[in-house]
């Protein structure tokens, strides 16, 4: 069961996200890019108030992803990367990015913390942070 309304474009739309992210990381960091997202529209807080879909959350502005500035990010989705998509807004959370609100790529090691959310762990090339439960409830 969907944790977050969404529609078949919408799905469409993460899924696409996911793969100009972090297809380089294969289906797990996509995944965890999907997590990131979801978390977004569910948690309601701190940087992302009010972001109640995933167009909301994708285009978000500032805060958004850079890869809606990449020419890749708007090919079509393909039939894998949708089940993907659908993996995570039916709830499935991959760790570190289970409840993390932020992701990005370091030159070097990841730091303690990044806006404020602490480092959950790296995943190859992407570290993850996350709100504390006070600070973001909705996302645990």
């Amino acid at each position: 069961m969907a944790v977050i309304q969404t529609n078949s474009e919408q799905v469409k739309l993460l899924a696409r996200l996911m793969r100009a992210e972090a297809e380089g990381e294969g289906e797990l960091g996509m995944l965890m890019v999907g997590n990131v997202g979801v978390n977004r529209v569910l948690g309601n807080c701190l940087d992302f108030r009010n972001i109640r879909n995933l167009e909301n959350m994708v285009y978000q502005n500032p805060g958004g992803f850079e890869a809606t500035q990449k020419g890749y990010f708007y090919q079509p989705a393909r039939d894998r990367d949708v089940q993907l998509a659908r993996r995570v807004i039916n709830g499935e959370r991959q760790y570190p990015a289970s409840n993390a609100l932020w992701f990005f790529r370091p030159a070097g090691d990841c730091p303690d913390t990044w806006y404020d959310q602490s480092n959950t762990g790296r995943y190859k090339a992407h570290c993850f942070f996350a709100p504390s439960g006070d600070d973001c409830p909705n996302v645990y």
